[in-house]
């Protein structure tokens, strides 16, 4: 059932997940799609998530926007619901209840563990997006569990004295009892500056021509997770199942890369972990069970089940 609209307002609107915006040519979406869009959002009781530019908007789209109740993905420095960072020291001057975004490739990502080791205790929430993620290799799969486990000691450092910083590798998975994937298409679509619908901003980015009907999306079943072979019998609660991801490395949008999935039990191992440690010490106790396992790549074990 549809639960969002991901309005993009420029071209060049701050990207905020796996995929890279290439567009750079500021394009504002027209103001009779804008009100097009809120108004299919009012209708299918839609909650609209826009997401800005890094400019100002001019006032009649203010005026516009400020008519339906809504929430704001911004670049930084902007004032947002959610902020998308540039770089690893921007998250350094947010304020300390912001919900943040931080885009990172791999190599960044593995070279600054104390950094974001060191930003961790200053936020409400980070949500750190690996861009390349589809290129994880073995050896990139053994600094990961050794980031997350730097990751982990912070972590449980703050939630034993009653400070509870969310991070998504790590935290999400403990607080979960049932799926939470991005579900584009399914909960979620988005309307661009073209004033076409897309399953979400990345099909757009990559490909304009690959619009939908929200009303009529073809075999829209195999976007759900009880159409998905593996994942609905993953526990890998967490991780985003991208679909834009998997149709690039799968060429199915319900299968995910073997990277995509070893990199999110990674994480669920290191969130077992960590939950572990905190368990009957932490002021705030998930009730929650992380069983153990002895596979990264659910396809390994798929016979078992």
């Amino acid at each position: 059932m549809m639960q969002y609209l991901v309005i993009l307002l420029d071209d060049s609107s701050v990207s905020y997940c796996h995929c890279d915006n290439p567009h750079k040519e500021h394009h504002l979406i027209g103001l009779d799609d804008l009100r097009a869009g809120i108004l299919y959002a009012m209708k299918q009781n839609l909650m609209i998530q826009f997401v800005y530019p890094d400019y100002e908007l001019p006032q009649e789209y203010l005026d516009v926007i400020d008519t339906i109740d809504h929430h704001d993905i911004v670049p930084h420095p902007m004032k947002g619901d959610v902020v998308v960072a540039k770089d690893l020291e921007t998250l350094t001057s947010m304020q300390a209840d912001a919900v943040a975004v931080l885009r990172i490739g791999k190599a960044e990502l593995f070279a600054s563990g104390e950094a974001i080791a060191a930003i961790l205790p200053k936020v409400q929430r980070l949500n750190i997006v690996i861009t390349d993620i589809d290129t994880f290799t073995d050896d990139d799969l053994k600094q990961y569990n050794s980031l997350l486990s730097r990751l982990n000691e912070v972590l449980k450092e703050e939630y034993l004295t009653g400070h509870t910083p969310q991070l998504n590798l790590l935290t999400d998975r403990m607080m979960l009892t049932k799926p939470n994937h991005c579900n584009a298409g399914v909960e979620n679509i988005t309307l661009a500056p073209n004033g076409r619908y897309y399953f979400c901003p990345a099909f757009y980015y990559s490909n304009p021509d690959d619009s939908i009907d929200p009303q009529a999306i073809p075999n829209q079943q195999l976007l759900r997770l009880d159409h998905a072979p593996l994942c609905r019998h993953c526990d890998a609660y967490h991780c985003r199942r991208c679909v834009w991801l998997n149709r690039k490395t799968t060429l199915e949008v319900n299968t995910p890369s073997h990277e995509q999935c070893v990199a999110a039990h990674t994480e669920r191992n290191a969130a077992r972990q960590l939950l572990e440690a905190i368990r009957q010490k932490a002021t705030f106790m998930p009730e929650v069970e992380i069983k153990e396992i002895n596979y990264l790549d659910p396809f390994d074990v798929r016979k078992e089940w």
